[in-house]
């Protein structure tokens, strides 16, 4: 069992940065697979960063690559998500997320655990 709060969100001119963070509750977050993920009004919800166990392998939809890190410390329970250059239609709730294995990382449904999301708005 972990439970995930975000921080972190705001609002932040095109091109600004923010850097998110989710603190997990639990002695077990270094075995967890952990992602982010985003909501937009009207959309359904869509992956955006993960992270395996360790931080060795990471995976971003494609539209963020160049723009976001995704990083964890796993002796804080954290995981992290820089975001950098940000766009107008990067604005939406952002989910953290974990999961117990790296199969389906970028699949919303294959995640078991979330947090209550954090607003994030990119004015242009």
């Amino acid at each position: 069992q972990v439970q995930l709060v975000e921080s972190g969100g705001g609002l932040v001119q095109a091109g600004g940065s923010l850097r998110l963070s989710c603190a997990a509750s639990g002695r077990t977050f270094s075995s967890y697979v952990m992602g982010w993920f985003r909501q937009a009004p009207g959309k359904e919800r869509e992956f955006v960063a993960a992270i395996s166990w360790s931080g060795g392998t990471t995976y971003y939809r494609d539209s963020v690559k160049g723009r976001f890190t995704i990083s964890r410390d796993n002796a804080k329970n954290t995981v992290y998500l820089q975001m950098n250059s940000l766009k107008p239609e990067d604005t939406a709730v952002y989910y953290c997320a974990a999961k117990n294995t790296i199969v389906d990382a970028t699949t919303a449904h294959a995640y078991g655990y979330w947090g209550q999301g954090t607003q994030v708005t990119v004015s242009s």
